[in-house]
C-alpha cells in the first residue's frame, strides 16, 4: 500500500452522478496535480465512471470509495480500481479485501477498530468520519499508543485544517471533496476544479 498511498498527500473523495463527467473531472484533478483519486461507490455512475477513468486518464490513479461488501469489491476491480477504501471493516471484507490483491485502505475509528484492523494485518486505515470523531485530538492520542499505525483521515477536512491533519506524524495523507466546489461539476468548470486542485496539492 505504501508507494500509492504514501506519495499522495490529498486524495480527492469523488460521488459521480453522470459518468460523462469522470473523464473532464478526472484530466482537471491531474492538471492540478492530485493523480489519486477516490471514486466512491454511492452511484449508479460509480463503476462505469471508474472504469472510463481507468481507460482514458491513464495518468491517474483511480481507486473505488465506499466499499462495504465483498461484492463491492469485486464490482470496483472488475471496473479497474487500483485501490480500495473502505469506511469500516469486518472480517469478511477484509478477507475480500485482502484476496482482490488490491491495495486495501479500510476504516477504524475507535481503539478497539484499530486493534481489531491491526490484528488483520492492516496498518494504514482510514479514519471516518475525523470531524465527528475528535480530528487531531483523537490521531494525537492514537500516535502515542497505536505505534506503526497510520491514518487517513476524511470527513470533516477542509483546506482550511487539512495541514493541521498533515503536520501530525501519523497521518501521511488525508481525503476529502473541497477541491471540487459545490456546482463546478453540474457547471463543467473544469478550469475551476483544476485550480482548487493545484492549491489542494500545494498542502
Amino acid at each position: 500500500m505504501d508507494p500509492i498511498f504514501r506519495t499522495a498527500r490529498v486524495i480527492p473523495v469523488l460521488t459521480i452522478e453522470r459518468e460523462a463527467d469522470a473523464v473532464p473531472l478526472a484530466r482537471a484533478l491531474v492538471g492540478g496535480g492530485l493523480k489519486l483519486l477516490e471514486v466512491t461507490l454511492r452511484t449508479a455512475a460509480a463503476a462505469a465512471a471508474i472504469a472510463a477513468i481507468a481507460r482514458e486518464v491513464p495518468e491517474a490513479v483511480v481507486g473505488a470509495g465506499t466499499v462495504l461488501r465483498g461484492a463491492d469489491v469485486s464490482k470496483a476491480v472488475e471496473a479497474g480500481a487500483r485501490f480500495l477504501v473502505s469506511p469500516g471493516l469486518t472480517p469478511d471484507l477484509a478477507q475480500a479485501g485482502l484476496a482482490s490483491q488490491v491495495p486495501f485502505l479500510p476504516g477504524a475509528l475507535t481503539p478497539s477498530e484499530v486493534i481489531l484492523a491491526r490484528e488483520l494485518g492492516f496498518s494504514l486505515l482510514k479514519f471516518f468520519p475525523a470531524a465527528g470523531a475528535g480530528g487531531t485530538v483523537t490521531l494525537r492520542h492514537y500516535a502515542a499508543v497505536f505505534s506503526g499505525i497510520a491514518f487517513c483521515p476524511t470527513g470533516g477536512v477542509s483546506e482550511a485544517n487539512a495541514g493541521d491533519y498533515l503536520a501530525l506524524a501519523n497521518v501521511p495523507c488525508v481525503g476529502g471533496s473541497w477541491m471540487v466546489p459545490p456546482g463546478a461539476v453540474a457547471e463543467r468548470d473544469w478550469r475551476r476544479i483544476e485550480e482548487a486542485a493545484s492549491h489542494a496539492a500545494a498542502l
